[in-house]
């Protein structure tokens, strides 16, 4: 049967106020860790967003927590080396440095390869990884290196549109179709999309309510 990737249904409210609750509380900075003896006790939940630079993850991680700068953005790609830990209740939320930055060092980018491949094989209480893609681009090769390497570590991955507000009809389509086209090549895929706008606030409930709902 062939896998369509459609966007996510909307929760039920029971889920989107567990959503709401998890976010509600308190919410801080853990640590940034540039090797794996850093991280931190694998004592809990832990899910992760990756995606290339400027996909918008720090602004993501803001909307959803509902502060504006509890993840930072660097304005040069490829400058955070660092996977930033989070907490949000009992969960740990956590948020991969930009992968695809053609300016970096390439020692810099062989490093952080490395530690994200080992990051992802040997975190046991890693449950899944939401990969963001730009909406006004669709997923591009790079992204798909990255679906790969979750493929391989046998990782289950989502994939969060991001920046949906800034397409509308024919454009908006085309762009999910060639993510939709992306997707089906990889088995880790989760099956549905989640379309997101940091900005607007479109899809922060439901991606909360995802959260919340993973054990």
């Amino acid at each position: 049967m062939e896998m369509r990737f459609p966007e996510v249904e909307a929760p039920e409210p029971d889920a989107l106020e567990a959503g709401r609750l998890l976010f509600a509380g308190e919410t801080d900075f853990v640590k940034g860790v540039v090797a794996m003896d850093g991280l931190p006790p694998a004592d809990r939940v832990e899910i992760c967003f990756a995606g290339r630079s400027n996909v918008g993850k720090s602004s993501l991680i803001n909307a959803l927590t509902g502060r504006k700068g509890l993840a930072r953005a660097s304005n040069t790609p490829g400058r955070t080396q660092e996977i930033n830990y989070f907490t949000a209740g009992d969960t740990y939320v956590v948020d991969l440095p930009g992968y695809g930055f053609a300016n970096a060092p390439v020692a810099v980018v062989e490093k952080w390869q490395r530690l994200l491949k080992n990051y992802l094989s040997g975190r046991q209480t890693l449950r899944r990884v939401f990969v963001l893609i730009d909406a006004r681009h669709g997923a591009k090769a790079v992204d798909e290196e990255i679906m790969s390497l979750l493929d391989r570590s046998a990782v289950t991955f989502q994939v969060v549109m991001t920046k949906v507000d800034k397409l509308r009809g024919d454009a908006l389509a085309a762009s999910l179709e060639k993510t939709r086209a992306a997707l089906a090549k990889h088995p880790a895929a989760f099956p549905e999309l989640i379309l997101t706008s940091s900005e607007k606030g479109d899809g922060i409930p439901t991606l909360r309510a995802i959260i919340a709902g993973i054990s």
